[in-house]
């Protein structure tokens, strides 16, 4: 078995640091809900399209410390790495933004995952070598079949429908109650912690 993981809103939760930053801007009502995509409908609803794009850039670059990783991800991942799984992180994202400051937005992921002990010898102690930045939707899912995954999970329906059938497609829905109706080829994973059981480890 070869895991693939996505990274942005798989991994990292940016919901309440989406809000949060909104907020400091003064973009956003305090009644927007703690979503990336509620802070994205309002912003498109005034018609502040190049707002949001910058905000996704501050965040994704100078704030992403910030961002906390999904609820029971780290345990799911150790146990993984127990059972001696191999796992890989395969993202798709540009070098830097379409506006404002150029963050490199691939060392500011690698930074965040430095952060959260995914290199640590008493974290998952993983190599540098098992994470991937590409900067296309197309050269992400040519490097998951490159590497061989037999099992990925995303958060967009639209990756897993571009991956080839021989691939277990997992999708990360934790706030999509119709996921398991409307995808009813792919498992669902609402949490994290739900992960060891539909590779079947439990």
């Amino acid at each position: 078995m070869l895991l693939g993981l996505d990274f942005d809103n798989t991994l990292i939760s940016y919901d309440k640091l989406f809000r949060q930053v909104a907020l400091e801007k003064a973009w956003i009502p305090e009644t927007t809900a703690a979503e990336k995509n509620a802070v994205r409908d309002h912003l498109r609803a005034i018609g502040k399209e190049d707002d949001w794009t910058r905000l996704q850039g501050e965040v994704y670059g100078g704030r992403i410390l910030e961002a906390e990783p999904y609820e029971g991800m780290q345990a799911a991942l150790k146990q993984l790495c127990a059972r001696d799984i191999a796992m890989r992180i395969v993202s798709h994202k540009t070098r830097t933004p379409y506006l404002g400051p150029a963050w490199d937005l691939h060392a500011a992921a690698r930074g965040w995952l430095t952060q959260q002990g995914f290199h640590d010898l008493q974290g998952l102690a993983w190599s540098p070598e098992q994470v991937f930045f590409e900067l296309s939707k197309e050269a992400k899912i040519a490097r998951i079949v490159t590497l061989g995954c037999t099992h990925y999970i995303d958060d967009l329906p639209e990756i897993l429908e571009m991956l080839p059938e021989h691939i277990e497609k997992i999708y990360f829905a934790p706030n999509d109650i119709a996921a398991a109706a409307a995808r009813p080829a792919w498992r669902v994973m609402r949490s994290w912690r739900e992960l060891p059981t539909l590779l079947s480890l439990r």
